[in-house]
Parts: C-alpha cells; structure tokens; sequence
C-alpha cells in the first residue's frame, strides 16, 4: 500500500501547523513546483509509446506490418473512414500548441509547453481511455512574429492522423482565429480547451454556485477578471445558457469592456472581444470598484496573484458572493483571504484548494464522446450540455459550498459525461456514426477502466518505477526555506 507521502493525499500534512496560511500557500505552490522539476528528471518525462496489440510470434510482424497491412492501406485509399476502425486514429487525440501561452508563465518557446501537452495526454488516457500525442509547433513567420495561419495550415495537414484536435496554450487573440478557421475547415472535432474546457467546468461551477446561493442564473451580476481566451467563451456560454449581458462587466489589462472601446473595435483580430463589448456592460461601469459593489459572482482569469484581486473588492460584493480565482499556478487571490472578505464559495483551478475548477474534469470526457461518435465538430451546445452534465453529476452525489463540481477521482463521471456529450452530437446531427446514450456510456467506462487498470498494472509489476518518498520530503523541505 502507498503512504500518505508517496499518495500526496493529504499536502497540508506535510507541513508544519502552526505555518501561517500566507506562508503554507506559498510553500505548497513552491513544494509542487519543485517536485513536478525532480521527478519530470526522475521519469525522463510522461509518456511512452506501448502497443495494444499481440505479438505471438515474429510472424505476426507480417500481419502487422508488411505484407499483411498493405490491405489496410488500400481499404483506407478506397474510403477514408476506414481509418477510425482500422487504426489508431479513431481514439486518438493530437495536443497542440505553439507555447505562446503557457498557464501564468507567457510564451515558453515552442518545447517550452512540452510539460503541459503531456500532462494532458496523460490525463486523457489515465481519465477518459484517450490516447494522445503532444505536438509543440513553431509558430513564428520569418519576421519573428507568431502567425496563426501557421497553426491552421499545421492541424490542417496532420488531421487525417487523428480523431480530434484539442488546441492548448495559444495566446490571443490568435487563438481565436486558429479555433474559428479549424472548426469549420477539419472535418474532425477541434477543441480548445484552455478556452471551451475552461468555459464548460467555469459554467458548471457557477449553476451549481448560484443553486446554493439560492438565486438565479439569470438575475446574478457578474464581473469577469481577464479577457483572454477561457473567460471571452466562458462569457459567451454564460449567456448562451441564461445569463444576461446587461449584468455582465468584463476586464481587461487596459479597463472594462464596453461599446466606447475603440481601440477593440479599430482591432479586427480581437473580434471576439468587440462582441463583448456590444453584449455586456450597457452602463459602461469603467472601474473595478464599481463593478465589484453589488456583484454576485467573480470569475477571474487574469495575471497569477495572490493581490490581483482585493479583500476589500470581495467584501463589497453582494451576501452569499461566488469567487472563482483560477489564474494558474497562483489564484489572483488565496482562497482563506477571500472566505476572510465574506466570499460563500471560493473556487481555483487547483487540486489542493476545494472546488477545483480545472478543465481536467471536462476534456477527457467530452472529447470521448465526440471520438465515440465521430462527430464532425463540438459545437456550443455539446459544451453547455457538457456544463451541465457535470453539474448534475455534483448535484445528484450532494453539493456543499466547499464541494460544487465533480472530482477527478470520481471515474464515473467521464463516462456520463462522454455519455451526454455524444447524445447532444447526435441531436444536432454532427455524428458520423450515432449511438445510443447507453451505448457510448458502456463503451466509455470500459475504456476507462481498461487504461486505468494498465496504469495499475505497470506500477505494480514496476515497468513504472517508483519514486523514493526522499524525493517528496527534499522537495517540502526546500519549500520551507523559501518562506
């Protein structure tokens, strides 16, 4: 059995109790830090390639490989959707990026997101049976300067490879062309996650928030922090599903959003934030100030804190106030500060604080139910159906301020999730191949089940080898000093 130290099950433990919660923060993000760089080094990196198929004999290598897999190649030539049953392809996922935006950190240089890209490919086959490849592209034209028609025509060419592209880490507005043009030129689903993902467990958290606040979607004053990628869509899902634009302000680096921004408007690239500025804010509040005073949700998005965001912002906001600070690695504002400030819930997009709002919980799964379908894109409304798939999940196994959205380690989750994503493709008629809810549920708890148990088996027979708690424990004591 696994200690406690070799689980990380419990993180506070590992500290002293009598360290302030300033300073036991700090120490936590600099411990995970420190030991994410000592055992990237132990382990040589996340993945590796292993074969799901037998070899009995080497005289298999002649079905497998040639002669026998010229028959594959020429049933796919006759007709491409061979492809899906015949090869990897039909569960297999390409991550791209260009590293331009990695969480807090900007642009990384193109290997620089490598870590990330990785890590979400694990996610996806330890959490939804996904199989992934990380795929870090230069994106820069020959003045130095990222274009994103160099994304485009990269996933454009590599499609036929995969079953879906999950875009990850592009900075905008960039990002926002590169998703619009893809989704509408590959005939397999595009995703970005840092922008739908987010949007779908942010949308998720905030019905489940708002129900226990005991208000509604449709009534509650919103102030979002940040007009990057995740909280333009999450602004658009919100109001796709209930919110009004007239109690929505946004900010970004330079102020609020609202129609009087001309320098948005006189920008084409950033399109997506000239919408917002005609759908939100018709009173044109100009300062945080203001915006905060009366609000009954905060999202923010924005600069890694803790001081982004004020104690004295969150006590001015309405009774029963929802504060979701999930700027990465540090939220914009440690939670105990902001339950000190009034706040009812306070969420981030961290695993050691409660509420994690992380698009681990959605991807995995939604991207298991458009692969189960094939279906030819995901639209708006598979990612609010997603949302809410999530949130009945949380609310039918019990809710509480300080538990509103689903865990990772409930597994059922993604299979219900994968289960209600492929039925809303199918109503929409995006899917290739439609099945039944029933169906893909089965199929996907299987899955899941089978990557998980080969994770399990690897570790027990130690083809994964395992750390010595040494490792952790250097790594916590290190923390300690920097405090």
């Amino acid at each position: 059995m696994k200690s406690k130290t070799l689980s990380l099950t419990d993180i506070d433990s590992l500290f002293p109790a009598d360290l302030s919660p300033d300073k036991k923060a700090q120490a936590k993000t600099l411990f995970l830090k420190k030991l994410s760089l000592e055992a990237h080094r132990f382990y040589g990196g996340k993945l590796q390639t292993v074969p799901k198929c037998g070899i009995y004999g080497f005289n298999w290598f002649n079905v497998w490989y040639t002669p026998g897999v010229s028959k594959i190649s020429t049933s796919i030539r006759d007709d491409n959707d061979i492809s899906f049953e015949t090869t990897c392809r039909g569960n297999l996922v390409a991550v791209v990026s260009d590293s331009t935006r990695v969480l807090g950190d900007g642009d990384c240089t193109p290997p620089g997101g490598l870590g990330v890209m990785e890590g979400k490919s694990l996610l996806m086959k330890y959490l939804g049976g996904v199989d992934a490849v990380p795929l870090c592209v230069d994106s820069r034209n020959e003045a130095g300067k990222h274009d994103p028609a160099k994304i485009i025509e990269f996933v454009k060419m590599c499609q036929h490879s995969f079953g879906a592209i999950n875009l990850e880490d592009i900075s905008q507005p960039n990002c926002f062309r590169v998703l619009d043009d893809l989704r509408d030129a590959c005939d397999i689903p595009v995703w970005h996650d840092d922008a739908q993902g987010t949007a779908c467990v942010t949308l998720a958290g905030l019905i489940n928030a708002v129900h226990l606040a005991g208000k509604k979607m449709r009534d509650v004053k919103i102030v979002l922090l940040g007009a990057g990628a995740s909280n333009t869509t999450i602004a658009r899902l919100l109001m796709a599903d209930g919110a009004r634009g007239e109690n929505i302000v946004m900010f970004d680096t330079k102020g609020s959003l609202h129609k009087g921004r001309k320098d948005i408007e006189a920008s084409p690239e950033n399109y997506r934030k000239w919408e917002l500025c005609r759908s939100t804010n018709p009173r044109g509040i100009l300062t945080m100030e203001d915006a905060f005073r009366g609000a009954d949700a905060l999202v923010a998005l924005s600069t890694p804190g803790p001081d982004v965001v004020k104690p004295e912002w969150v006590a001015s906001m309405a009774p029963k106030a929802i504060v979701f600070a999930c700027a990465n690695p540090v939220p914009e504002i440690w939670p105990h500060k902001a339950k000190e400030a009034g706040a009812f819930i306070v969420a981030t997009g961290r695993g050691d604080f409660p509420n994690q709002v992380n698009n681990s919980i959605c991807f995995p799964g939604i991207l298991k139910g458009a692969l189960a379908v094939r279906a030819r894109k995901i639209s708006d409304g598979m990612a609010i159906r997603c949302a809410h798939s999530l949130a009945d999940f949380a609310k039918a196994r019990g809710i509480h301020p300080d538990n509103i959205v689903p865990n990772m380690d409930e597994s059922d989750v993604f299979s219900v999730e994968a289960a209600d994503v492929a039925e809303q493709a199918v109503k929409e008629g995006l899917a290739r191949v439609p099945k039944s809810r029933e169906e893909v549920y089965a199929w996907a708890k299987r899955e899941i089940a089978a990557a998980r148990k080969t994770f399990e088996s690897m570790m027990e027979r130690g083809d994964i080898p395992q750390p010595d708690e040494a490792m952790i424990l250097a790594a916590r004591d290190w923390a300690l000093t920097q405090v």
